[in-house]
């Protein structure tokens, strides 16, 4: 769980087997410095520990602070102590705090907080022992407690004389477990997501009646705190007095150079999709190979029939269709991981923040765009680290225009029509160059529409960007290895599901049609072959491209060929954008699919396929430079994601953002693809 794309903003639930034999169930959610959330994200722990009620309140509090940075951490330490918790502090990073010679006297803090105090390192595995035993005591103390009143417990915060008013109230009206439980209610009771709307009309009474003004109140107590516990932590933490200048220090007066900073953050992008072609092509190879081989032997091993077809010409040929980028996908992902992992992310935040600022974004914005990169979906929610309203709404909106990795197998296919596979400059290969044109453009369309929605949306909020610049450090690779496995498993598992049941409901409408129309097709191709002569397998072919044409896909294909026909698109690529708006990389595989139904004894990858793909009138190929020109165009605007669009409408909680988004990118694919056909044909 964390703060910053990739990993979903919200909390997680596991098993903990404690060394009693017990199971626990652990919580984790995301980070926040306090109670008084500035958004979205940190809401997460509010609504939780405000909330008595809630299935997911915990028994037992495991606070996880670094180390290194304690004083940040404790204003929240100190408030979730009120709530009367058991507590067990682990402080991580030790071994950062032994490089800077940094000494924190643990036992003496314990005493002061009257909590069990660990030390440990979450990298090096030092001390977990002892912080499972602790969470055993905590867990057993938490079973054994009847009550949660924190009375005799507080030591960090005196309630004022409007506070007590207040709280008093609410406390006649709903009884809770503790009174600093009912202050949050007087803070927040108008964004806590449990509230039903007369429970805030009669919370906000009481905060009327009592004259509470919440902002004064949290700056009183966010002042009391601090004014408690700095004098303990500055004598309990012992720092070097000459402590050196840091690495991370020196390595930042690069890497976040006004000028030096950016052309690293270019370098390492463009490295990163030469990477994707340059490192995946042979593995693609064998994943090609290894389908084009279970293609032929379960056509030579099953019986011909329906079932045979369906299996090869529909399920595997849909799947083979996807699961050949699967190495590319993993390459995308493993790079992003490395770069979150060392640190590297939050400085790319910092660094452009006073630039998307003035398109109407947030400097996290740029993590949630490059997040994207990998897929759109985990990016959106994301953006619930973003407190000013406009700039997270914007950054939702623009989010989709950044090329995600279901963008990949399109691009790999059709670059291949537009761009020869050849090196330019004695080093870069001319498809990863033009692969990463295509990310450059939906980055400049982002930025564009980011600033135009920026002119077009009001809001009074001002905008400010609070942020903790992690040390260098090298890459945990079991963090990595997990990261990854989680990202291609629900990729391959997610588009699995959609192109398994679109394939099979696609060659159902691609191999069946109105009777009469299929057997007058059938008619027409057989006259066609003795006409022409034409062998076995060529017969077969012309009846199933006849058929095809006459089937129900066929007759889908053509309804909306007169609106993409000045896009250079035909019938059968009007059914494969279709079907992908389930999912973009649903293109592939519906093609694959199309092309694979009455193919005898042809079997050409869908590469070879699309290339011999011809004009039934003109002779002409199919796919020429404009038209797959054309295709990359519309496949770098439009919004085909129906996940995308869900995920939209329930972090904007209407249908009207989504509606919007969907009309906007999708008018900008037509036009951009019309352009670009119009131009090149």
């Amino acid at each position: 769980m964390g703060n910053f794309p990739g990993v979903t903003v919200d909390k997680k639930i596991g098993k903990l087997a404690l060394a009693t034999g017990e199971d626990a169930i652990l919580l984790d959610f995301p980070g926040t410095y306090s109670l008084y959330p500035t958004s979205m994200d940190e809401r997460v722990v509010l609504n939780v520990l405000a909330n008595p009620e809630d299935t997911n309140y915990p028994d037992a509090v495991i606070y996880v602070s670094d180390i290194t940075n304690l004083e940040k951490h404790f204003l929240l330490l100190t408030q979730i102590k009120d709530l009367g918790l058991p507590i067990v502090l682990a402080l991580n990073m030790s071994d950062l705090a032994e490089a800077q010679n940094l000494k924190v006297d643990d036992q003496r803090l314990g005493d002061f907080l009257k909590m069990p105090v660990v030390v440990i390192s979450g990298r090096s595995g030092h001390n977990l022992p002892n912080l499972r035993d602790a969470i055993a005591d905590i867990y057993k103390k938490s079973q054994n407690q009847t009550t949660k009143s924190t009375e005799s417990l507080r030591t960090f915060y005196s309630f004022s004389t409007t506070e007590k008013a207040t709280i008093e109230k609410i406390q006649v009206q709903f009884p809770l477990k503790n009174d600093y439980q009912a202050l949050l209610w007087a803070h927040h009771h108008q964004r806590l997501s449990f509230m039903g709307e007369t429970q805030k009309e009669t919370i906000q009474e009481s905060v009327v009646a009592t004259s509470f003004h919440s902002i004064a109140q949290q700056i009183n107590e966010t002042m009391q705190r601090y004014q408690k516990f700095t004098p303990i932590l500055q004598k309990i933490i012992k720092k070097p007095q000459n402590q050196p200048v840091s690495v991370t220090d020196k390595i930042d007066r690069v890497i976040v150079h006004p000028i030096a900073g950016p052309i690293i953050f270019f370098g390492l992008m463009f490295l990163v999709f030469q990477a994707i072609f340059a490192w995946a092509q042979y593995p693609m190879e064998w994943i090609e190979s290894g389908f084009g081989w279970l293609t032929e032997t379960t056509k030579a091993t099953l019986p011909s029939g329906w079932f045979t077809d369906l299996l090869t010409d529909g399920i595997i040929a849909g799947l083979g269709g996807i699961l050949i980028f699967i190495p590319q996908i993993t390459i995308l992902f493993f790079l992003i991981a490395v770069l979150e992992e060392v640190g590297y992310m939050a400085r790319a935040v910092f660094m452009f923040d006073k630039i998307m600022q003035k398109f109407g974004l947030n400097g996290r914005s740029v993590v949630a765009l490059i997040s994207s990169s990998a897929c759109a979906i985990p990016a959106v929610m994301s953006t619930r680290t973003i407190s000013n309203w406009k700039e997270r709404l914007i950054t939702i909106m623009v989010t989709p225009l950044i090329s995600c990795s279901a963008r990949i197998p399109v691009y790999a296919i059709l670059i291949g029509f537009v761009v020869p596979s050849v090196t330019v400059w004695g080093i870069f290969n001319a498809q990863g160059l033009a692969f990463m044109g295509l990310y450059l453009l939906g980055i400049v369309a982002a930025l564009v529409s980011g600033w135009v929605f920026k002119k077009i949306l009001k809001s009074e909020e001002s905008s400010f960007l609070m942020l903790e610049l992690p040390q260098y450090r090298p890459p945990v690779w079991k963090n990595i290895w997990f990261t990854l496995k989680a990202k291609v498993t629900s990729f391959v598992v997610e588009a699995g599901k959609v192109i398994m049941v679109i394939s099979i409901v696609l060659w159902f409408l691609a191999s069946y049609g109105p009777t009469q129309k299929m057997a007058q097709a059938e008619a027409t191709a057989i006259e066609m072959a003795e006409a022409q002569n034409l062998s076995e397998a060529q017969t077969a072919d012309l009846i199933a491209g006849q058929k095809i044409e006459a089937s129900y896909a066929g007759h889908l294909g053509k309804f909306i060929e007169p609106a993409i026909r000045p896009l250079g698109y035909d019938w059968k690529i009007g059914i494969a954008l279709i079907t992908s708006f389930a999912a973009r990389e649903v293109f592939v595989g519906t093609m694959a699919t199309i092309y694979s139904i009455g193919s005898v004894e042809d079997e050409s990858t869908i590469r070879d396929k699309l290339s011999k793909a011809r004009n039934p009138i003109t002779g002409a190929p199919v796919y020429t430079f404009a038209t797959s020109l054309s295709l990359l165009i519309f496949y770098v605007f439009a919004l085909q994601c129906m996940s995308t669009l869900a995920v939209v409408k329930r972090e904007t909680g209407s249908w009207k953002w989504p509606t919007i988004q969907f009309l906007f990118m999708g008018g900008l694919a037509y036009v951009g693809a019309l352009i670009a056909f119009q131009v090149f044909k």
